[in-house]
């Protein structure tokens, strides 16, 4: 049978989601849980893939059990994984056969976080930024992402990606007291492309960077143009949208 896991994470302490043989990621530990639970080696797929130092309030990973699952299994997994893994849920969905945790999803919410006054609490949970922005520039930027197009300079190089192109949903900057947040919900993303995207409008934001020369990055689908600089820690996976009544 084929199970979903829905897990949140820690991105500190992994070197990203994917596993990357004996690097400490996410997926290794998840992987070697499910298989001392089920004394044989399982391998998970996921559903959106995170890099180091990336949180994930939900993210999902398959595997398959011939023999199912004990009863106990939820509990199990959250007392061998690591203290800054923790898995919400196992779910059943309702296409066994070809159910796909990556492929089924119809699209992808992220969140990044900044703070523009110390805070203690909010050290390496958010990006701390305290210079003057434009935030109706902000929100203009963010209006430029919506629909379809070709995000070529906001991907990182060496991508096994075989197209560049995405469709946006929504985009949008909300602000707080001491506190702003960029949101981003697409039906795929490329390898750095939310942090490219609010590095890059960052700029615009400061007067670096014309909203014509913004706009303009999608069709110079040049990777150097963009600004990937801000750091993995303010960025989080929120959700992941499967079909309405997928899981049993």
């Amino acid at each position: 049978m084929r199970y979903f896991l829905e897990v949140s994470y820690n991105g500190l302490a992994f070197h990203g989601s994917q596993i990357q043989g004996e690097l400490s990621t996410v997926q290794l530990s998840v992987n070697r849980a499910v298989s001392t639970i089920l004394r044989q080696p399982v391998e998970t797929f996921g559903a959106s893939r995170t890099d180091e130092g990336v949180h994930a309030l939900s993210n999902f990973y398959h595997f398959d059990a011939e023999d199912g699952l004990p009863g106990n299994f939820v509990y199990r997994m959250n007392a061998i994984l690591p203290f800054e893994v923790a898995v919400l849920g196992c779910y059943l969905p309702k296409g066994q056969e070809n159910a796909n945790a990556r492929f089924d999803a119809l699209s992808r919410h992220y969140r990044y976080r900044l703070y523009t006054s110390k805070d203690p609490f909010l050290h390496h949970r958010a990006y701390f930024y305290p210079y003057k922005i434009d935030r109706v520039l902000l929100k203009e930027t963010a209006n430029l992402l919506l629909g379809r197009k070709d995000f070529t300079s906001f991907s990182k190089r060496n991508t096994q990606t075989r197209t560049f192109f995405c469709t946006v949903e929504e985009a949008c900057w909300t602000f707080g007291e001491n506190t702003f947040c960029f949101d981003v919900r697409a039906n795929r993303f490329l390898r750095g492309m939310v942090r490219a995207l609010v590095g890059t409008q960052l700029q615009v934001a400061r007067g670096k960077m014309t909203l014509s020369e913004f706009e303009g990055l999608f069709g110079r689908r040049d990777c150097r143009l963009a600004d990937f600089s801000v750091p993995g820690y303010g960025l989080y996976l929120e959700k992941i949208i499967y079909p309405e009544g997928y899981f049993l």
